[in-house]
């Protein structure tokens, strides 16, 4: 009988923070990926558990249900974007990253998925309205020259713009980071705050 090389021990014992930050990710991954393919309502908990691999009662450990899947999606999104405190983070350099990410595949399905399903679950759509859109506002407006909440809904309008509403239909591509930096540079520019990505103000010009 020929040798076997015996497999690694299993590992034992409580998974690190960093393996369940891990765990978290890839059950997320794989909800996203059926749920923008199939829609909230045709996908269910069994579904995302077998794509992910995981138990059931793994995923109500993350999450819960699959609206709190879908939430969590958005905010993952949201604080990778965000993730910076308005001092490190200039306002320039937030606004190229609001457009790489809300441009990006991910978001554009999720947000399809939102304008599908906000007529059938109108709770969900405040939550991702109040989770991610005006999460997004709030986080412009703390790093404005002088916060004005009306500027920093304008400059959120600015950078989604018609390229954005193109996305949703399928008729560009998501843009690259320097194509998304300069779609920042042209929003900020409308509002008349002028600057590059480490330093922004207003122009009084």
């Amino acid at each position: 009988m020929a040798n076997q090389t015996p497999s690694a021990p299993r590992k034992r014992g409580r998974p690190t923070q960093a393996e369940r930050a891990q765990r978290r990710d890839d059950i997320l991954d794989a909800a996203v990926r059926l749920l923008v393919a199939g829609g909230f309502s045709q996908v269910t908990l069994d579904d995302i558990v077998a794509e992910a691999h995981v138990a059931k009662r793994t995923i109500y450990g993350y999450f819960g249900d699959r609206t709190e899947i879908f939430l969590a999606a958005v905010e993952r999104l949201r604080d990778r974007t965000t993730g910076l405190p308005a001092e490190e983070d200039s306002l320039a350099g937030l606004a190229a990253k609001i457009v790489f990410a809300l441009h990006s595949d991910e978001a554009i399905g999720l947000h399809r998925l939102m304008i599908i399903e906000a007529h059938s679950f109108p709770d969900l759509a405040k939550r991702f309205y109040r989770d991610g859109p005006q999460a997004y506002v709030t986080a412009l407006n703390e790093r404005l020259p002088e916060p004005d909440p009306e500027q920093a809904q304008a400059l959120f309008t600015l950078l989604l713009g018609e390229p954005h509403r193109q996305r949703l239909l399928g008729l560009r591509p998501a843009p690259d980071r320097a194509e998304a930096a300069a779609h920042a540079q042209g929003a900020l520019a409308q509002l008349g705050l002028t600057g590059d990505l480490g330093r922004v103000e207003r122009n009084r010009g």
